[in-house]
């Protein structure tokens, strides 16, 4: 292939591919099929010539820097999993109690309601649920930057929200709920930055990191509640709450030195712009011909979006573009990585421990969080030499077995003489060992990241 013609300033290969079909129509959505059927034959055609130009390979220590950027993203997933860590020490602390409970006469303390602690634990995810489908896309707006910058400070009014709550607990929910929001667009916008910037050498390994940073979040979350619990003050909760300050300030920053998404530069008419970002990330010169083959193949894409015209809801169930069966795909998997009841642990697990006769329910949760981190770290290798699919069918038989254990020793032989008589300790053991370090261990390892 002639490389010459990246290097002179008239249109790419891509812009004189689709030159007759631009100029047939004003109007990219009115194009007739015939008319798209002919770009599409374009694309591919430029696309072909395109990729004979290749992004060359270099060793994982020359990305030392992108990798740095990438995980700068990646820290969104700790602020998810800090709150993951971190409610679930609230909800047994006694300062909490006191200020968002319901005084007891008959055992003078304070308690939360099963209702309200459902609340205050669940309502972050209701939050994160909106956040997912409406905050998105302000990355298509302002950039995946900005937009992850302005979700970054929702999250913190919510924080703020939280920490000013006195005793007034739907205070806290409203907190809750606006902190869960933030954290929705985060965790949409985050992962899309990295895939759409890292370079595709060491692409999976970095999005492979979002996981790994919820999963340190968490543990880090635990070892705080084990820290601040020896006070009866709030310092128990306003203290952890406060740390989200910390990282929130720290992924703004972050995203001050990560370079904008190509593929949005690219959308908005900014080429020059998207080329820097690109050869940045990949650690190429600007005028590289890789470099520019790589931005012609976007410009094609975009520019074949733009030929079909705006999608409709109704293509999301059509059949013959396969996009229904990816759809229906994508959601059974990711809706039973959360039916798996990993969530049961990690929200719930000091509350758990303390029911199975623990007696510093705080350090088990430690142990849990310990385990559930280093599992991550086997998944960085897992993933790529066994592959997704058989990844998440040894992880799901795994923990099917480990909760149907844990499960029956509950039912069965946890409460040998009632339950108001003391739980068996060999029973308790028995579920925590099949729980830390058996179903953790293999969902951390397969369910956590094959999914993404």
């Amino acid at each position: 292939m002639n490389t010459a013609g990246f290097n002179s300033p008239k249109k790419s290969i891509v812009e004189e591919g689709m030159v007759d079909n631009h100029s047939s129509t004003g109007n990219y959505s009115n194009l007739s099929t015939p008319s798209i059927e002919k770009n599409k034959t374009n694309n591919a055609d430029n696309e072909e010539e395109v990729r004979e130009i290749a992004i060359p390979e270099k060793p994982a220590s020359a990305y030392v820097t992108v990798s740095i950027m990438c995980l700068c993203v990646a820290f969104g997933g700790f602020i998810s999993g800090w709150d993951t860590g971190t409610i679930s020490g609230f909800v047994n602390q006694t300062d909490f109690l006191r200020r968002f409970g319901t005084y007891s006469a008959s055992g003078d303390k304070y308690y939360l309601s099963d209702v309200r602690t459902g609340l205050m634990v669940s309502i972050f995810n209701v939050g994160s649920a909106v956040g997912c489908l409406f905050l998105s896309k302000l990355g298509d707006i302002y950039g995946r930057c900005v937009g992850l910058m302005i979700v970054v400070v929702i999250y913190m009014v919510g924080i703020v929200i939280q920490i000013a709550s006195i005793d007034k607990w739907y205070q806290y929910l409203i907190g809750r709920i606006i902190a869960g929001i933030g954290a929705g667009g985060i965790s949409v916008l985050a992962p899309m930055l990295i895939s759409e910037t890292a370079p595709k050498q060491i692409r999976g390994t970095l999005l492979a990191c979002w996981q790994l940073m919820v999963t340190f979040a968490i543990f880090l979350g635990y070892c705080t509640n084990y820290g601040t619990k020896r006070y009866s003050n709030s310092i128990q909760w306003r203290v952890p709450l406060g740390l989200c300050f910390a990282w929130a300030i720290f992924m703004i920053i972050g995203m001050t030195l990560v370079p904008e998404s190509p593929r949005f530069l690219v959308k908005v008419g900014k080429f020059e712009q998207a080329k820097h970002s690109f050869a940045k990330s990949n650690k190429l010169s600007v005028d590289d011909p890789a470099v520019i083959a790589e931005i012609d193949l976007l410009i094609a894409g975009v520019e074949a979006e733009e030929a079909m015209g705006t999608a409709s809801w109704k293509e999301l169930f059509s059949r013959k573009t396969k996009v229904f069966q990816r759809l229906t795909m994508t959601v059974v998997v990711n809706s039973l990585q959360q039916l798996t009841g990993d969530n049961y642990f990690f929200y719930y697990g000091t509350t758990i421990f303390q029911s199975v006769g623990m007696k510093d329910s705080f350090e088990t949760s430690i142990v849990l969080g310990i385990v559930n981190f280093a599992s991550t770290f086997f998944s960085l290798y897992s993933i790529d030499k066994l592959g997704r699919r058989k990844c998440l069918l040894l992880g799901a038989a795994t923990m099917t077995v480990c909760m149907l254990i844990y499960a029956s020793v509950g039912v069965t032989s946890l409460y040998p003489h009632g339950k108001d008589q003391p739980s068996s300790k060999g029973a308790g053991n028995c579920m925590i060992v099949f729980t830390c370090f058996i179903f953790c261990l293999h969902l951390g390892s397969s369910m956590l990241c094959c999914c993404f």
